[in-house]
């Protein structure tokens, strides 16, 4: 080993050079490319007092320290181990060994002037970038959402539209949520936003990504992830503006060939809204129904958020990384309804009633899950092999109370004061297997391929209670839902881009099929679909007009299957105000979707991107009513049903501008 007993000084003061670097470089024979490299062995830096220790060295062959350090001209200096084999065969074995400890004396460095002078460093992200087929939102640069959940960072992502019950939409359709580049089952208000590194709006995504979704986008959450060499960390403390504190941290240790990671979060939430809805009936051409329903939602709670993982560097190739999460959840909700229920004949009032239904809800639930990635860097530059596992379960489980009373035009109590209760149990499995593979042909050419299987597994138990004042609770029958499904998807792509001189594309193909198999087991009905192998194609083309202008048009195509619940044709009470019932005809919608943009860079810091987009969907999913004979044969009354029904075709034109100015 090299050890302690020489120091590294300035020439000129003969003070320690503290925090310099220390790389210990061998040239041998490369495995990969079976031609001579230079390797480095050890790196470390200088400590306090100028000094460095490098240990387990192999003794046989020659090496070179390489020093560098701010202000000063590099340093390089040849290191050998002479073993003195002589006194080894005389049985003076401390003779030899004693060259095995290499001491290099005091080395000292001379100043550079051009070093010293004054360095301004430019390399800070900004807040948003934006990419060819992506904008890239950097969470790191917004203090403003620390402490907070994914639901508070997409507030303020371009494109992103969060409403009070923080469900999201990009463009006006609901985006697939990925983390990592992989689907997830956490929710956005499961993930802490200090554990964001930025987040990415793919509005429309090429033949790399799932064809689901049907053409809706994807929001893919890249979580942080720290490899410095040493140990790391920090920790964090908010308090929102409703006074609910929360807090959390992480750590990082990276030490040789393992880089360890965790971290923790804990949130406590509170919101309180209002809410407005109105439906009107029609009946024939002169009765009508109105429906207004005026509520204050609110809920609070709270969730617990653990990660840990670890990175191990197999070799200067090959990276194998295991990591793992943990979530658990209780959250309240509460709502306070008002009901005005009214009927006309030919424009004249016939009769009004009106009512309140309080909720009470206490949902709870827990999320974890495990991934393992493999990762082989070839000896060509760019060019890359992965594989990765991914398992995530989900339970939850929740209990609502529903008090209800409704009063006459005269406002007398109009029958019972009716309590419900719903029990609700669900637990999904999900689970993935991918490998992708990237070689970059050329300068200006690369391809991509890839294989993925995903199987998801969903069960759900639903039992509903009623009871009067005066009685206990009982169970109705009619409601007892009991029910399990799985899907599989089976799917491949490939891509090729180039670039030849301003111009540049990438095309891709990707082709899926999928089945889908339920059990309705509170029926005692199974059903079952499969979805024959279909082709998904995506086109992207950019032309560069100057360094700082370009033009970019592109093509993709989505598929948006039917879920269990639209294809369930059994009635579901579970909302006497809004009875539906599942479609087992559905087949699925396909989106063809084309997207035109121009980009302005006019200087640093300072761009606009402006987009028009539209898609094309046949056989659209749709939500469908009608009015029908009441499903409880008890009744003689109509009742009005929703159901899903596939449309012929619909289109969807858009313009979005975004700017940026530093």
């Amino acid at each position: 080993y090299i050890d302690r007993t020489h120091k590294l000084l300035d020439e000129q003061s003969g003070k320690p050079v503290e925090g310099a670097s220390v790389q210990l470089i061998q040239n041998k024979i490369d495995t990969a490319t079976k031609k001579k490299r230079d390797f480095t062995l050890a790196f470390m830096l200088t400590d306090k007092k100028g000094e460095f220790l490098i240990d387990q060295l192999p003794v046989m062959g020659n090496f070179r320290i390489l020093i560098s350090a701010v202000g000063y001209k590099p340093v390089e200096q040849k290191v050998a181990f002479d073993l003195n084999m002589n006194a080894a065969r005389q049985g003076d074995m401390s003779g030899m060994m004693n060259a095995v400890v290499k001491d290099l004396g005091n080395i000292k460095m001379q100043q550079d002037s051009r070093e010293l002078q004054n360095v301004t460093v430019t390399a800070s992200k900004p807040l948003l970038e934006m990419n060819i087929d992506r904008k890239v939102y950097n969470v790191e640069k917004d203090i403003s959402v620390a402490g907070g959940t994914a639901v508070d960072v997409m507030k303020n992502v371009p494109s992103v539209n969060v409403d009070i019950d923080g469900n999201v939409t990009l463009r006006n359709s609901a985006p697939q949520i990925f983390v990592d580049g992989r689907p997830t089952t956490l929710s956005l208000e499961q993930i802490p936003a200090d554990q964001i590194a930025t987040v990415e709006i793919i509005t429309n995504p090429s033949a790399k990504y799932d064809a689901s979704g049907g053409g809706s986008g994807i929001l893919n959450i890249v979580m942080k992830k720290n490899r410095r060499t040493g140990y790391n960390g920090n920790v964090r403390a908010s308090i929102d503006s409703r006074g609910r504190p929360g807090g959390g941290g992480d750590i990082n240790l990276r030490q040789g060939k393992v880089n360890f990671f965790a971290a923790a979060q804990v949130h406590m939430p509170k919101s309180i809204g209002e809410s407005n809805a109105k439906r009107t009936d029609y009946f024939g051409s002169d009765s009508l129904t109105d429906l207004t329903q005026i509520s204050e939602p609110g809920f609070r709670g709270g969730f617990g958020f653990g990660r840990i993982g670890l990175d191990y560097f197999i070799d200067n190739r090959n990276t194998l990384t295991v990591s793992g999460h943990y979530v658990r959840r209780k959250f309240r909700n509460y709502d306070d309804i008002d009901i005005t229920r009214t009927w006309y004949d030919d424009g004249l009032l016939i009769d009004r009633e009106t009512g309140n239904r309080v909720t009470d809800n206490v949902s709870r639930g827990k999320n974890y899950g495990s991934s393992l990635s493999f990762k082989h860097n070839f000896a060509k530059s760019g060019k890359e092999w992965t594989a990765d596992a991914n398992f995530h379960f989900m339970d939850n489980s929740n209990e609502g109370n529903f008090n209800t009373r409704y009063f006459d035009m005269d406002n007398n109590p109009k029958g019972l004061n009716t309590i419900e209760r719903s029990l609700t149990d669900g637990d999904t499995r999900f689970f993935t297997v991918q490998t992708d593979y990237v070689d970059p042909l050329s300068k200006t050419s690369r391809i991509e391929a890839g294989l993925r299987f995903s199987q998801r597994e969903f069960s759900s138990l639903n039992n509903n209670y009623f009871r009067t004042p005066s009685t206990e609770f009982i169970l109705i029958p009619a409601l007892h839902i009991n029910y399990k499904y799985t899907d599989k998807v089976y799917a491949a792509y490939a891509t090729y881009s180039q670039q030849i001189k301003k111009f540049s594309f990438q095309t891709g193909l990707r082709i899926e099929s999928s089945e889908y198999d339920g059990d309705f087991i509170s029926k005692n009905r199974k059903f079952g679909n499969e979805y024959p192998f279909s082709l998904f194609p995506s086109v992207f083309m950019t032309y560069k007009v100057t360094d700082k202008q370009d033009f970019q048009v592109n093509y993709t195509r989505k598929v948006n299957r039917p879920n269990f619940f639209q294809l369930i044709p059994f009635v579901d009470y579970s909302d006497s105000l809004n009875i539906s019932v599942g479609n087992p005809d559905l087949v699925p919608e396909f989106t063809n979707l084309v997207e035109i943009g121009y980009s302005n860079q006019f200087k640093p810091g300072h761009s606009l991107l402006l987009s028009l987009y539209g898609k094309n969907t046949n056989d659209l999913i749709t939500r469908y009513q009608y009015r029908a004979p009441h499903p409880d044969i008890a009744r003689t009354d109509s009742v009005l049903l929703g159901t899903f029904a596939n449309a012929n075709r619909s289109y969807t034109v858009g313009f979005e501008i975004t700017g940026k100015n530093k």
